[in-house]
């Protein structure tokens, strides 16, 4: 017969089957004893005090080995045997994770009690959460502040948020104040509503008779005080709300603590809503130390942890879990599930499989409710509780990838399904979310919900039909809201219809799937251009498009009309993430060609505006300003005023490049004195660029030229700001790298170039935009030769080596003086010469005369320095030669240098006096700017030659 075990005393601590006797050392399995040794025990005693908290190897050795000095392999033993004899790792059995290299963490849900069978303060009768909550501290707090006061207060919130966890954590902390203690009340096996005072009665150990159950359960609690959590209470809401309503107006001294998914709605009830966790943004860059900042991120790696000895977050796999994180949503139930299973998959591996949002539903946990095992057990807890309209409704907007309005969710609806009814019940049940922040109410489903959602729809037999809809009605919407965007800012459009981006995904994947329509998914490919565009997602515009010319082509499918559009937008798309290359030549003549022969005159501007722009992007503008005369001709005979302004911004900017400062400035300002009207709208659209923004940009450096370069740096920044509020990506690509920074350069403001280079690094971190990744590390390569450093003169030959292999033709005597500059200060000065050669050859070959001063400059430089009388006398010709081009260009800023180079020469050849002179006059040109590098060099050089012109010779220089 076995021994019983002797009747515990003092401190006694569950969890799982075991129970430990602190103070007879002596540990249970049920009843039978567990054969351990002193020194584990008290290790036990240790970990299980603190359930949850990382217990430091020190402070387990000084407590288990008192007095002694043993090394830490006696613990890792003694953790091993405790280990066994918990039969820790088997399923179900997780008791002791190891923090790598700190100590022990007890993770299984421990309750302690006094020896007579009452709680003990640490577990006033609630359950225990194995680890302390993870971002619910502040939320917590309000609540813990707030039940006194308002007595009745019920959490809200979506499935698996986490509204159980939160409420335990906040009756833990107020049950010591309240001598009553808590109780907490499990309402879910509850099946019939009319029982629900018994139930209440029964957990609080009250019996109570009569007709009147609820009554006499309000009689029972008039005298007492306490904390009464009513946990789960959305399948008997009516009764609850009831009960509580009674409760609160009979019981005075009992504070009630609802969980629910909507609103008991009764007088005096406080609803806190609970959110999901913040979840970081996935990029790259982003660091462990940041993404372990946010909570989902944190709870994540201490779930990973407890399942995974060693398990750390690194840096180089922080993007891969806060992409997860915000791919389930910051819900911390989806977020425990995911993180349990790093036992078997790596992170990168985990993160593929959970974009599969019915692989996540079915992720499991033991020992907890039935309906926190899952994601989808609490799903379809909520679902059952639906009445037949509102199960119609969710599954039915399930078809919506992103967020929607009511209009759009009607107009899916079919006339058998109250929508307006449904937004509003199942945004109270919190299996919608409301976004009230916007001029209408914007809803969407989590992820986990829409997933959930849609295998009820596929059930149903009605998903073809509902996506069939769902993509005619995007026609229909983008069609009308294409229109609005010549009446409407860029930021208002976006801010308003950007979100439709994710449903023409889904609705696209859809209509060219075998079971879809593949002329639909061509009519939506073609009404998402503008959307696309507007966005700057041109990677994916080129992609959809490619595969609707396609399809569209192999099956016969294309109108004329639509074969233009798609044509020009890949082309455009094309343009700005692969380059100006040869087809996309084809593509834009292709275009124009269908444009010309259907006589459509709105689309031979856009032709011939994008065919310019392709053009001066290739460095071909000779040809450009061949297209550009018939643009203005066409925009002067059927276009708006938006038209004609812009095509005399395409020729002002080609005017720009040729050289003739003087023309394009007077055309810049007819297109910025113009106003807001008509092209404060921007119509990206039709011009690919805002145009306010690009006109800004090319201006700035027109006023650079002209020797304003205070004038050039204001209106810089006025690009740079416009940019930001349009919300167009490409134009803030524009704005930074072919203005702002470069001017900063031209002004040797390096510091102001460092941080222009790293907002237009980060902006690109956020948008894939190919050729602007390129360009932007070609700037930071010419910021490290403006500082002296030549180590980045190899990657910056191979990076304009892929340009003008992408077609990029754009600006390349700006980039081939950097380089030669790069190549001299490495010593290199031979590869300096055939650079500045090959840049000479290639601005008589395109006709960019804008930098062929500075280039001529640059070389005399390099001769200058090989000190022979020759090459004096070649580089004092350069010199000349430069001076007098930039004169003729109206560029004053270039014929500066130039005249500078020129002083120089002079002087070291003791024609001082006549250095003198060439500095002192065009010195006297410049009302602005004396701040700037280069006003700067040509005071100290007057003020030297001023100073030395006395004593100066004249030997002659050739």
């Amino acid at each position: 017969m076995t021994e019983r075990p002797p009747a515990p005393t003092g401190r006694v601590f569950c969890f799982g089957p075991f129970r430990l006797l602190a103070q007879q050392q002596l540990l249970l399995d049920g009843e039978a004893p567990v054969r351990l040794g002193s020194r584990a025990i008290e290790v036990l005693c240790a970990l299980v005090e603190s359930p949850g908290t990382l217990v430091t190897k020190r402070d387990l050795m000084a407590r288990a080995w008192h007095g002694t000095v043993v090394e830490q392999s006696n613990l890792k033993v003694t953790i091993a045997a405790l280990r066994r004899a918990l039969g820790d790792g088997r399923p179900g059995h997780r008791y002791i994770a190891n923090i790598s290299g700190l100590g022990y963490r007890f993770v299984a849900p421990v309750q302690r009690i006094d020896a007579d069978g009452r709680d003990g303060p640490r577990s006033n009768g609630l359950p225990q959460c194995a680890t302390r909550l993870v971002g619910r501290a502040e939320v917590i707090s309000a609540l813990v502040r707030s039940l006194p006061e308002r007595r009745m207060v019920t959490i809200t919130g979506a499935g698996g948020i986490g509204k159980t966890s939160v409420a335990l954590a906040v009756v833990s902390e107020l049950a010591e104040d309240h001598q009553g203690g808590a109780h907490v009340v499990d309402l879910a096996p509850l099946a019939d509503p009319r029982f629900l005072p018994m139930a209440v009665a029964n957990a609080l150990g009250i019996a109570i008779y009569g007709e009147d159950p609820a009554e006499a359960l309000v009689s029972a609690l008039r005298q007492r005080r306490g904390v009464l959590v009513l946990d789960g209470c959305e399948h008997v809401l009516d009764a609850a709300a009831a009960l509580v309503d009674r409760i609160v107006a009979g019981a005075p001294d009992v504070l009630v603590l609802a969980t629910t998914r909507e609103p008991l709605r009764i007088r005096g009830e406080t609803v806190h809503r609970l959110a999901p966790l913040p979840v970081p943004v996935p990029h790259a860059q982003l660091t462990a130390a940041e993404a372990l900042a946010f909570p989902a991120v944190e709870l994540f790696v201490r779930r990973a942890a407890a399942c995974l000895d060693g398990f750390g977050l690194s840096d180089a796999d922080a993007p891969i879990v806060a992409g997860i994180c915000e791919r389930l949503d910051g819900i911390a139930l989806a977020i425990e599930l995911a993180a349990t299973r790093v036992e078997a998959f790596t992170l990168r591996e985990l993160s593929l499989l959970l974009e599969d949002r019915l692989r996540l539903l079915g992720l499991e946990q033991r020992g907890v409710a039935p309906r926190h095992r899952s994601l989808a057990a609490a799903l379809a807890w909520s679902h059952d509780l639906l009445a037949p309209n509102d199960r119609m409704a969710l599954r039915r907007v399930a078809v919506f990838a992103g967020s929607f309005t009511l209009a759009s969710a009607t107009a899916l609806a079919g006339g058998d399904c109250d929508m307006v009814a449904a937004m509003e019940s199942l945004t109270a049940k919190s299996l919608v979310c409301a976004d009230v922040r916007g001029s209408e109410v914007r809803y969407r489903l989590l992820d986990t919900t829409r997933a959930f959602a849609a295998q009820k729809l596929q059930d149903s037999g009605e998903a073809h039909d509902l996506h069939r809809r769902h993509a005619e009605h995007l026609v229909d919407v983008l069609t009308r809201v294409e229109r609005e965007a010549r009446h409407q800012h860029s930021a208002d459009w976006v801010a308003a219809h950007g979100h439709r981006v994710d449903d023409v995904r889904g609705a696209l994947a859809w209509a060219f799937s075998p079971a879809g329509d593949a002329r639909l998914g061509i009519a939506l490919t073609v009404c998402a251009i503008p959307l696309w565009t507007q966005l700057s997602l041109l990677d994916e515009c080129r992609d959809s498009t490619e595969r609707a010319l396609a399809i569209g082509t192999g099956q016969s499918l294309l109108a004329v009309r639509d074969r233009m559009r798609l044509g020009a937008a890949l082309a455009q798309a094309t343009l700005y993430t692969r380059g100006p290359r040869p087809e996309t030549d084809a593509l834009w003549k292709d275009a124009l060609r269908d444009a010309d022969d259907s006589g459509d005159a709105s689309f031979q501007l856009r032709t011939l505006w994008g065919l310019s722009v392709y053009l001066v992007f290739a460095g071909q503008y000779h040809a450009a300003l061949g297209y550009l005369r018939r643009l203005r001709i066409a925009a002067r005979r059927h276009g708006d005023a938006a038209d004609r302004l812009g095509a005399e911004r395409l020729i002002a900017t080609n005017l720009h490049y040729f050289g003739r400062q003087g023309s394009a400035r007077a055309r810049l300002d007819k297109v910025l004195q113009a106003g807001a009207d008509p092209v404060q709208h921007a119509d990206i659209s039709r011009f690919q660029f805002d145009q306010r923004v690009v006109a800004r940009g090319t201006m700035a450096s027109v006023l650079w030229l002209q020797g304003l370069a205070e004038q050039a740096l204001h209106i810089a920044h006025e690009a740079v700001e416009s940019a930001q509020a349009a919300s167009h990506p490409v134009s803030l690509c524009n704005a930074l790298g072919h203005t702002a920074i470069p001017i900063a350069l031209y002004t040797g403001d390096l510091a102001a170039a460092d941080a222009l280079m790293q907002r237009l690094r980060a902006h690109l971190r956020q948008h894939a935009l190919n050729v602007w990744c390129m360009l932007s590390h070609c700037l930071q390569g010419m910021i490290g030769i403006e500082r002296g450093d030549g180590s980045c003169v190899d990657e910056l030959a191979s990076l304009l080596g892929k340009l003008r292999a992408s077609g990029y033709g754009l600006r390349q005597s700006f980039y081939g003086v950097a380089l030669a500059r790069g190549q001299a200060l490495a010593g290199r000065h031979g590869e300096a010469l055939v650079t500045l050669d090959n840049a000479l050859a290639l601005c008589e070959q395109t006709a960019e005369r804008w930098f062929l001063p500075e280039v001529l400059r640059i070389k005399g430089e390099l001769l200058r320095q090989d000190g022979s009388p020759a090459t004096r006398a070649e580089a004092q010709q350069l010199f000349r030669q430069s001076m007098g081009m930039a004169r003729r260009q109206g560029a004053l800023a270039l014929e500066l240098r130039a005249t500078l180079s020129l002083a120089e020469l002079l002087a070291g050849c003791d024609r001082t006096d006549e250095a003198a002179g060439l500095v002192d006059a065009i010195r006297s040109r410049f009302t602005e700017g004396h701040r700037t590098a280069d006003l700067k060099r040509a005071a100290r050089l007057a003020a030297d030659l001023h100073e030395a012109a006395p004593r100066a010779g004249r030997i002659g220089c050739g």
